[in-house]
């Protein structure tokens, strides 16, 4: 990366396009020049099903940033999720045979690993590709284990894949808009990269992002991103729950599960001393007996069916949360009072719960632009277990990024 030009980023969503643009200064520091953010179109479920709308949609969204830093992008950074992310776990093992470990060595076990990945699913492309443990003769290590003397090793390596179609569509709409993609970011991982500390990154800790039509889970251990998955539920599913069951309208029941008491120890300020709904909750629809029961019991049926979901995704072999659970509420999320309480009592463990909307510096952009600030500190930093996909015979820095995955594929 040539750190006197403009970096841009960009993100994804299927409610807003968000773009941020940044520089790196000469003592290594980061200048954010501008942001944007612009009413995403032609994309559902965060997959491209309308090139044409999602082209112009980027491309606007884009076009604002650079023309706000007085800039003009050729090369732009991907923050995206998919549905149908997979994250497999692979162990290559080599005998040494009493010799030092070379770096050659593991960087055949990589190649070997990636050989298996394409071969399981040519349907598929890498995304991330982490190094997640190396054991040598039986012994666990975290770090590179070059020059050690072994008579064998094993390298654990996590990959992150995503549908080959689905990145070919989005690698179109960014060639309508004249930009090469730099490299695609999972959402999940920058919102790691940003939010967990080095000890929550380094011994086990799940992150939980709770959106409006969806929930993504990421599970990191040994500062790699170890399992991640998108599930089909969000918080809105609440709000239809009421809906439906209760017969009010959606503003109304938006209205009542925001002002619920998550803990479902306090909640005066919605019922009446009969312990039904007040009657200032009824906005639009006309007043009748609904019972606290009933509004709880929805409530409780849909939240125990999310984290049971979650809850079979966080059984992964050899992951443990030494540090914790962490309940990321943004957004819609950030609206659910005492959220955490109910979640400690399901996990049986504590949970801690990450408000980007209590935040005192950089306000806006800590509310508006969190998964962006991960990227940015991922694209400048680097990150220690990310492992770069090797590629043999050619000049890597001439090669686009799609090029790359596509290429040995």
């Amino acid at each position: 990366m040539n750190y006197e030009d403009p970096v841009g980023i960009i993100e994804l969503g299927n409610i807003n396009i968000k773009c941020l643009i940044f520089k790196i200064k000469d003592n290594n520091d980061s200048e954010i020049l501008s942001t944007s953010i612009t009413p995403s179109n032609g994309i559902h479920n965060d997959v491209i099903v309308n090139l044409s709308k999602a082209s112009h949609a980027i491309r606007l969204c884009i076009s604002t940033a650079e023309k706000k830093a007085n800039v003009s992008l050729k090369k732009i950074n991907v923050i995206f999720e998919q549905p149908d992310f997979l994250c497999t776990k692979f162990s290559k093992h080599k005998k040494i045979g009493g010799s030092k470990i070379h770096r050659d060595d593991i960087e055949f076990l990589l190649k070997e690993a990636k050989k298996q990945i394409v071969l399981n699913d040519k349907n598929q492309s890498i995304i991330h590709i982490f190094n997640h443990n190396y054991i040598v003769d039986g012994k666990t290590f975290v770090e590179e284990p070059i020059d050690v003397y072994a008579d064998s090793l094993t390298h654990e390596i996590t990959f992150i894949t995503a549908p080959k179609n689905n990145l070919k569509n989005i690698n179109q709409v960014f060639i309508d808009c004249d930009l090469e993609i730099e490299r695609l970011i999972s959402r999940t991982f920058t919102l790691g990269a940003k939010l967990l500390s080095n000890k929550e990154l380094q011994f086990g800790s799940a992150l939980i992002n709770l959106g409006f039509e969806k929930i993504s889970l990421g599970l990191f251990k040994n500062l790699a991103l170890v399992h991640s998955i998108t599930l089909p539920i969000g918080i809105n599913h609440i709000t239809k729950d009421i809906a439906k069951v209760c017969s009010l309208n959606l503003n109304e029941s938006e209205v009542i599960k925001n002002n619920i008491d998550f803990s479902f120890q306090n909640n005066q300020n919605l019922f009446d001393k009969n312990n039904y709904l007040k009657n200032t909750y009824f906005i639009n629809s006309n007043f009748r007996k609904i019972s606290k029961n009933l509004i709880l019991d929805v409530i409780k049926a849909r939240l125990d069916e999310i984290f049971a979901l979650l809850k079979k995704q966080l059984i992964v072999p050899g992951f443990n949360f030494n540090s914790g659970i962490n309940l990321l509420l943004v957004e819609e999320g950030s609206n659910l009072f005492n959220l955490e309480k109910y979640c400690t009592n399901f996990f049986g463990q504590n949970v801690k719960t990450i408000d980007n909307n209590n935040v005192e510096k950089d306000e806006y952009l800590e509310k508006n632009f969190i998964s962006s600030l991960g990227a940015l500190k991922i694209i400048k930093d680097g990150w220690e277990t990310e492992a770069i996909p090797e590629i043999s015979g050619k000049n890597i820095e001439k090669i686009g990024f799609f090029e790359k995955i596509f290429g040995n594929h």
